[in-house]
């Protein structure tokens, strides 16, 4: 086989699976109401989702040097004031990671 068809039917499967995945509980829920626990693990997992992104985020400033520690710490608070100011996630996480690539030009 092609190394390029092995590599377009790779994609083409993963496609697949990724949207049967996505469409499976909107088979399931779309006659019957959605379990009480199933809704609040609806409600808390976005929030959770993001907590582990930051913590992930910011995992290796804390051991590095205090500017770097500074930087993006800094970083982390531009993107909640943007956030809390705007209320539009793409403008946030944008923000945030301009003035830190900006901030680690600057500083380090």
């Amino acid at each position: 086989m092609n190394k390029y068809v092995y590599i377009i039917l790779a994609i083409l499967i993963s496609a697949a699976v990724t949207f049967l995945l996505r469409l499976v509980p909107f088979a399931i829920f779309s006659r019957k109401p959605m379990p009480a626990r199933l809704q609040k693990l609806a409600k808390l997992l976005p929030s959770a989702i993001i907590a582990v992104l930051v913590i992930y985020c910011i995992r290796n400033a804390v051991f590095a040097s205090v500017t770097e520690l500074l930087v993006t710490l800094f970083s982390v608070g531009v993107v909640v004031g943007l956030h809390l100011w705007k209320r539009q996630t793409l403008l946030s996480i944008a923000g945030g990671t301009v003035v830190y690539m900006a901030a680690l030009r600057i500083f380090l």
